[in-house]
């Protein structure tokens, strides 16, 4: 087993020797941008890590982990460009530095290009992570769509946003350890079990991101803050401050849910303070907590070496109390 810090070594150089450098720079070089953008390497590092902690090497799960990062940034420039986001990790996102129409085309490269790391796969491992792959891609493509009809629903339930969340996010996590165990040839019931892990700690990662979008740090957080609050998008943060809000609060926060200024600093502001006087800050702070010990839950069951818990389950509270 390595380090963590040493698997996001070993995934950069192979990133790095995989650049794609050919005609059209105008398709190539935003791919090449969007991925070298920095970012937690969350998902390729664990494909490598639960790779070695089923008894391979991260070697063979390299091309797995490229594709998972590959696929991510995709969903990322295209996320972008359906928010109209400025920022992504504290840099211009895709569409801003060149313009929406390469956006498009260049993220559809890049989920053809995940798709072409598989082929370096032989025989049934290529059929089982092609599989999982286009399952998690789809349910990816679901979890967006809910996102994009919440903003105009005002009917969300939190069993739906949980859900959409879970579609979103947390099932490209669970399919990135999943991806790593198919890759060494782990059992079937070590292979939905480590997915089962990789799900939840999705799940509570979603939400620590919803949570840091509202009160993290804008010198560390890297996109802009209050992006959610300014597009009035359902998180959990607001759904539990409708749930619990006096009638006057729930008033003013629907009031400024249907607000779109020019300048929505005040806005922020004002949604912030709702979100703590509801108590929806403290509470989505436990479940944030509630997830994370679901999956260590899932850790305690699967059949890895003590060492291999200890890693993952470090990984996790390292997640919980991230503030980018």
């Amino acid at each position: 087993m390595h380090t963590i810090s040493e698997y996001q070594e070993y995934f950069l150089a192979y990133l790095t020797k995989n650049q794609i450098n050919k005609e059209p720079k105008s398709l190539y070089e935003p791919i090449s941008y969007i991925l070298n953008l920095g970012g937690k390497r969350l998902r390729p590092v664990l494909v490598l890590m639960t790779a070695e902690m089923f008894g391979g090497s991260y070697k063979e799960a390299l091309d797995a982990a490229l594709a998972i990062e590959v696929f991510h940034n995709f969903s990322l420039v295209h996320d972008d460009i359906m928010d109209d986001a400025p920022l992504r990790r504290g840099k211009e996102t895709v569409h801003e530095k060149w313009d929406v129409n390469t956006g498009i085309l260049s993220g559809d490269a890049m989920l053809i290009n995940a798709y072409q790391l598989f082929e370096n796969y032989e025989g049934e491992t290529f059929k089982a992570l092609a599989k999982l792959f286009t399952k998690t891609a789809i349910e990816v493509c679901e979890g967006q769509q809910y996102d994009v009809d919440f903003e105009t629903r005002d009917d969300v339930t939190i069993p739906e946003y949980i859900k959409m969340i879970e579609y979103k996010t947390a099932v490209l996590v669970g399919a990135a350890m999943q991806m790593g165990a198919v890759v060494v040839g782990a059992s079937p019931e070590q292979q939905y079990a480590v997915y089962d892990f990789g799900r939840l700690l999705g799940l509570a990662f979603q939400l620590q991101d919803d949570f840091l979008d509202a009160f993290g740090d804008p010198k560390t957080f890297g996109k802009q803050l209050g992006g959610d609050i300014i597009e009035n998008k359902k998180t959990f943060l607001y759904l539990k401050a409708i749930e619990h809000a006096t009638a006057d609060e729930k008033k003013q926060l629907e009031g400024l849910f249907s607000l779109h200024p020019q300048d929505a600093t005040e806005k922020v502001a004002m949604v912030k303070n709702l979100f703590e006087s509801t108590g929806a800050k403290e509470r989505t702070r436990e479940e944030i907590k509630k997830y994370t010990e679901k999956a260590f839950r899932v850790l305690d069951e699967l059949d890895l070496s003590e060492e291999g818990k200890v890693m993952l389950r470090a990984f996790g509270e390292n997640l919980m109390n991230r503030n980018v």
